[in-house]
């Protein structure tokens, strides 16, 4: 039985293998299936825990495979809310969970000139969160970055208040910038999610095996739980890279709990979340609480100086 007053409870790091849609028709058919396995993971595991968070890849919903800008708004690139989101509305709160969606080409008419690599926290009530790329994979990527627009004003590192805790998000390059996730970490974060859509060589095999090495640290770091979810497609699926999955959950002390075995294909991996264990850690400790030791005043080269 959940308790949100002492909140402990499964999270599920789901990877796809689907095609990369040319069109945005394509989308619904991807989201129904996305829906299926949220409803197989809470249903099937239900004899062995509370699953109550569910995340997704990057790219689970389209990718930018199109050469110009021009034709993947016109294609690919939807408004945040749609359709789709609202099926995943209806979903978490028919099973009372929390998804952590793929990634949407998001349109926006505030800003019509670009394209953001966008994914939403959904609940019971609704969109949470709606967190936008802030590191693009540069120079593949076209999608635009919300740092770089003058004027923007929206927070970059949304954190939502859940009665699973406190969660945040970054997308796949967005953690190679250890300065991102502390970000999230210092406005609350006590789960951080990583949707991602990471290819080989950099992957979750040795000898580069950047996706483990990365999510354990910054989860040791910042004494927060990683739900990292990876894109698992084949080659053909989304060329011109291949996908190895991998996805994993690890703890606040850089504990691997969980890991899908690494290639293609879709698969699911589970492990418990325990936020009053983790809240005591943080509150407790006087050894390896860098958050607590964080001495900001010493690193003069964020502030353009040097030292």
């Amino acid at each position: 039985m959940f308790d949100a007053n002492e909140p402990r409870y499964w999270a599920a790091a789901c990877q796809t293998d689907f095609p990369c849609p040319a069109d945005r028709d394509e989308i619904g058919a991807r989201v129904e299936h996305m829906l299926q396995i949220v409803e197989r993971t809470v249903v099937g595991y239900q004899p062995f825990g509370c699953v109550k968070l569910l995340a997704f890849p990057e790219f689970a919903h389209a990718a930018p495979i199109y050469e110009d800008l021009k034709t993947l708004r016109r294609r690919l690139a939807v408004p945040i809310p749609n359709e789709h989101t609202e099926r995943y509305q209806h979903k978490a709160a028919k099973l009372d969970v929390y998804i952590q969606t793929g990634t949407f080409l998001e349109v926006d008419a505030q800003w019509p000139d670009v394209v953001f690599n966008t994914t939403c926290l959904i609940g019971p009530e609704g969109i949470l969160t709606k967190y936008r790329k802030v590191h693009p994979w540069t120079p593949w990527e076209l999608h635009a970055s919300p740092a770089d627009l003058e004027g923007y004003d929206q927070p970059l590192f949304p954190v939502a208040d859940t009665p699973l805790g406190k969660i945040g998000v970054a997308i796949c390059y967005d953690w190679l910038f250890p300065e991102a996730i502390r970000q999230i970490a210092a406005n609350g974060a006590e789960v951080i999610v990583r949707v991602s859509a990471y290819m080989d060589p950099w992957g979750a095999t040795p000898p580069m095996d950047w996706w483990t090495l990365v999510n354990r640290t910054r989860a040791l770091e910042n004494l927060s739980y990683v739900v990292a979810s990876n894109q698992a497609a084949a080659m053909s699926n989304y060329p011109p890279f291949s996908w190895p999955g991998g996805s994993m959950i690890v703890d606040y002390d850089g504990r691997l709990l969980a890991q899908t075995d690494p290639g293609p294909g879709e698969k699911v991996v589970v492990a418990p979340i325990d936020i009053p264990a983790l809240r005591h850690a943080r509150e407790t400790r006087h050894g390896h609480n860098m958050l607590k030791h964080l001495r900001p005043n010493a690193y003069p080269v964020y502030s353009g100086e040097s030292r």
